[in-house]
């Protein structure tokens, strides 16, 4: 069974960019490397054949995995987010009660994180504790590290 993702316009453009990337650069660049393997000799016993053929598949299987990625993601409207409580595509202003620090975090599709720009998954720990809370209530979430508590200091979009 699929999953349905929710994406904005930059993350939805930036998966079928890849796509298309995939489909033409890295489907010449796997023949290019067959060709070239080919033509080393006796396939029987050409590793670097072999070694293409299943650089080949995993490619196709990469390009089949996007491609249904795709076919179930959805375009998220953000003028109607309700602000009341945090959602996918919610930015979040947290303060981590352990030691005081704020902290500034958007809501984002799985392929979307890059926690370096403060974008985080709905399907990371710290997104999945937080889904759902409002202003003023505390979410305490399990991590690797241990136990966190962080309150909801603001939610916007």
């Amino acid at each position: 069974m699929s999953t349905i993702n929710y994406y904005t316009p930059e993350g939805l453009q930036k998966l079928k960019v890849e796509l298309q990337d995939l489909k033409i650069r890295g489907r010449a660049k796997a023949a290019d490397d067959l060709r070239e393997a080919r033509d080393k000799g006796d396939l029987s016993e050409n590793a670097e054949y072999d070694a293409a053929k299943d650089a080949q598949g995993l490619l196709e299987l990469k390009i089949a995995k996007l491609e249904e990625v795709l076919g179930n993601a959805r375009l998220l409207d953000e003028t109607n987010l309700d602000l009341s409580k945090v959602l996918i595509m919610s930015k979040v202003k947290l303060k981590n009660l352990k030691n005081n620090m704020v902290l500034d975090y958007t809501l984002v599709a799985e392929e979307e994180a890059n926690l370096a720009t403060g974008k985080i998954s709905v399907k990371s720990p710290i997104g999945k504790g937080l889904l759902g809370k409002s202003v003023g209530e505390t979410a305490e979430i399990t991590v690797p590290a241990g136990k966190l508590q962080f309150q909801v200091l603001e939610i916007s979009r």
